[in-house]
This record gives C-alpha cells, sequence and structure tokens, in this order.
C-alpha cells in the first residue's frame, strides 16, 4: 500500500515536472520569441521573462536580437571611369521583426546571412559605379557609405524583418595593373600642391621679413632720435651746471683747465713741446717759479724743452 502510493506521488511529480517545462518557458533579455500553434505564428514579438504556452499544441522559436556581424567577401567593383577597386567590408545587423524573420528564414541565420549578402553586395556596387576613383580616395569611409546604409535598412527590414545598422569598409585596395599610374598621379598632384603651398608661404615670409625690416627702421629711427634729444638736453644742462660752477670762480676754472692741459700733454713718454717761453699756455708755470727774472726765465726755457 504503502508502495503504491510512493509510485503514485512520483508519478504526479513527474507529469507536473513535464508540465511545468512544456507549459512555462523564458525568454531571455537578447532575446525576442514567436509562438506557433501548428507552424502557424499565433503571438508576435515576446518580449523577455517567465510566459506560458500550450503542450504540444503551440512551439515557440527564440532569436537573437543582438548585434549581429556579417563579414562579406573581398569584392571587386567598378568606379564611375571604369576603374576597378578591391572592396573589403562588413555589415552589423540585428534581428528587429521576429515574425517577419522567422516567414523570411525559418528562424535560420545562416540562410539570413545569405539574402543579406547580395543585398550588400549589389549596394556597394551601385555606390561606388557612381563615383571616379578621387571621389572615393578623398572622401571618409563613414559618409560613403551613409547612403547605402540607409537604403539597405529600409529594403530588410520589409523582406527580412532585419535591419542594417551599419556598412563599414575594412580596405579599398587598387588592382596592380592600375596601382602604380594611380600612385604616380597622386604623388604629382601632392607635389604640385606643396610647390603651391611653398610658393604662398614664402610669399607670405617674405612679407612678413619686409614689415619686420620696416618697423625696425622706424623703431631705430625713433630711438635715435630720442637718444639724440636726451643726449643734447643732457649736454645743455651739463653746459649749463659747468658753466654756473665754473663762473662763481673764473680764475680758479683757469688755472684747473691748465692743469689738465699739463696732465693731457706731458701724459706719454718722451713727450715734445716746442713753445715760446712767455707762451700763455706757460702762466701758471711761471708764476709758481722763483720771483727773479734769472729763475723764470730758465724754468720758462726747461718746460718748452720738454
Amino acid at each position: 500500500m504503502i508502495n503504491n502510493r510512493s509510485l503514485l506521488i512520483v508519478g504526479t511529480l513527474a507529469a507536473v515536472a513535464w508540465l511545468a517545462s512544456n507549459t512555462l518557458y523564458v525568454v531571455d533579455e537578447t532575446e525576442r520569441a514567436v509562438k506557433l500553434r501548428f507552424g502557424e505564428v499565433v503571438e508576435e514579438n515576446i518580449q523577455p521573462g517567465l510566459h506560458a504556452k500550450v503542450p504540444i499544441a503551440q512551439t515557440v522559436r527564440k532569436f537573437d536580437t543582438r548585434l549581429l556581424t556579417l563579414d562579406t567577401d573581398t569584392s571587386r567593383y567598378l568606379t564611375l571611369e571604369q576603374k576597378a577597386v578591391i572592396v573589403d567590408s562588413y555589415v552589423k545587423w540585428q534581428v528587429v521583426n521576429p515574425t517577419r524573420y522567422y516567414e523570411a528564414t525559418a528562424g535560420d541565420e545562416m540562410m539570413a546571412i545569405r539574402l543579406i549578402q547580395p543585398r550588400v553586395d549589389e549596394s556597394l556596387r551601385n555606390e561606388f559605379g557612381r563615383l571616379n576613383l578621387q571621389e572615393i580616395i578623398a572622401e571618409r569611409r563613414d559618409d560613403l557609405m551613409i547612403g547605402p546604409t540607409e537604403e539597405l535598412d529600409s529594403l530588410m527590414r520589409n523582406e527580412l524583418g532585419v535591419a542594417i545598422r551599419d556598412i563599414r569598409i575594412k580596405r579599398i585596395d587598387l588592382p596592380e595593373d592600375v596601382s602604380a599610374a594611380v600612385f604616380e598621379r597622386m604623388r604629382s598632384e601632392r607635389e604640385r600642391e606643396a610647390r603651391e603651398w611653398r610658393a604662398q608661404g614664402q610669399e607670405e615670409a617674405e612679407r612678413i621679413r619686409a614689415n619686420a625690416d620696416r618697423r625696425r627702421q622706424v623703431l631705430i629711427a625713433q630711438a635715435n632720435e630720442r637718444a639724440e634729444t636726451l643726449r643734447g638736453e643732457g649736454d645743455a644742462e651739463a653746459a649749463g651746471i659747468f658753466s654756473e660752477a665754473y663762473g662763481q670762480d673764473q680764475e680758479f676754472f683757469a688755472f684747473w683747465r691748465s692743469l689738465n692741459a699739463y696732465r693731457n700733454s706731458f701724459s706719454g713718454d718722451g713727450n715734445l713741446l716746442v713753445l715760446e717761453p712767455d707762451s700763455d699756455f706757460f702762466r701758471y708755470l711761471r708764476s709758481a717759479s722763483p720771483s727773479n727774472g734769472e729763475g723764470g726765465g730758465q724754468s720758462g726755457t726747461g718746460n718748452s724743452e720738454e
């Protein structure tokens, strides 16, 4: 009796567990789901959380709605002037309409990739075909892909229920047969631009140098004028001071000036002056000599011989 009751409890628990596992399901926060009844969609875009379904009759398909990357094959495209470029790109895409995605691809990611890749190739072929090589090289790659991304996004939302978030160019190469000619033309163009910039820079430098020289001459002339003015004012003031000082005792000034003249005249070795003894130059020497005439004459003669 006890064994039968235990088996009944175990059976009941197993049935409850089976029923719960086939009735309840969880949609992760990175997923969206659709509910199917015998393959027909009965509930769309189920949000993350705990949900219930009818066992056996209903099934649930979950889809990853995170940003996915499609690394496309390297392709050869022709530009507007019929020059070939080798383009390596990748696409960022995301499931935004689970119902449309399920109906178009049966939820198979590889099938979605096989449907997206030709559309990307066609969009890039059209975009590169309307541009010449110079525009492709000169434009920023992000700006180059704005148009194709918007166009392809609108198309894929309607057809597959996926959003094309971004198309990025990893690299753009030229075929070997045209690389040398293109690089040579680019080098010539850059050299021409460099010569133009260099000439403009030299012209600007000459203008700045001429400006600086002119300002220098003006500043020097103004400084010289100011210096001469100050020097003249200083000389005038000094002359006035000397005149006032020497005017107080003219005899002393004459004596002091004569002493300076004697010092300057006899400062070197072997100086020789030929002067008359009664010259005014020896006036203060004569006044300092002995009072008798003979001694004064000798002194005057002796100094003249020096």
